[in-house]
């Protein structure tokens, strides 16, 4: 596998609030990558920094080597047709059927007529599940559901990486466990990378093939599950364990 991001030195900070200091990794194509920590760890903060949705204060992201930190809008527009997010919120348009949220992203960057708009937005929702609600409106729908249609929309444009901010957020735990098995399973059956922002230990444990624990504002660890069972870090071991992390700021 090759990188398809490269990040060096990110920094951003909000007044005194030090969010990322310095941080530095990478992810392989087609791989899933996973960002663990405490709420408020800066973990969702990262996570935009890749797709432009926030600017960073300095450091360098490289998306399939091609500089993009600190682009302006309209230069990343290409980068937005390649990389999908999936909100914490799910974000559905409650004013729009099923149907019209998933086929949005292929009415807004494509000119496909809206019979081929319809047959691949059904297509999408067919792949995470759902068939036969397409004119149902998202207010009538479960969180689980309406995740399930979010994550359609998300590969709408058959994106080459999907980023999730807490995709099991709010969710029972069969549920969450179903949304995780539909991360998984669309990853390996689509070859896209998948960029997994989440404290949902089973979870990541489900999707993921590699984890990052940020703490303090940088990553303590990054490696295989395997190697974070044999990494000696009392923090990162608790963390995983569901242990209190107390008064323990190592």
């Amino acid at each position: 596998m090759s990188a398809i991001y490269r990040v060096e030195e990110l920094t951003k900070s909000y007044g005194s609030n030090h969010v990322l200091r310095a941080v530095s990794f990478h992810i392989e194509r087609g791989e899933s990558f996973i960002i663990l920590g405490r709420s408020g760890s800066g973990k969702s903060v990262a996570l935009r920094q890749l797709n432009g949705l926030e600017t960073c204060d300095s450091g360098r992201i490289y998306f399939d080597d091609t500089l993009i930190t600190n682009l302006r809008e309209r230069s990343l527009y290409p980068l937005r047709k390649r990389v999908s997010m999936l909100f914490q919120s799910g974000a559905l348009f409650d004013s729009m059927t099923v149907l019209e949220n998933v086929a949005f992203p292929l009415r807004e960057h494509s000119r496909l007529p809206a019979d081929e708009i319809r047959r691949l937005a059904t297509e999408k929702l067919a792949l995470v599940g759902l068939t036969g609600i397409e004119d149902s409106m998202p207010a009538k729908l479960s969180g689980g559901m309406r995740k399930r249609v979010s994550l359609a929309r998300s590969l709408a444009l058959d994106p080459e990486v999907v980023l999730f901010d807490e995709p099991t957020t709010g969710l029972d735990p069969v549920t969450s466990a179903t949304i995780g098995e539909l991360i998984r399973s669309t990853q390996q059956r689509l070859g896209m990378t998948s960029v997994v922002v989440t404290h949902d230990i089973p979870l990541a444990r489900a999707v993921g093939d590699r984890i990052a624990f940020l703490h303090n504002g940088r990553f303590r660890f990054t490696g295989t599950w395997d190697e974070a069972a044999g990494a000696d870090d009392p923090l990162l071991a608790g963390f995983l364990a569901g242990r209190s992390e107390g008064n323990d700021e190592i």
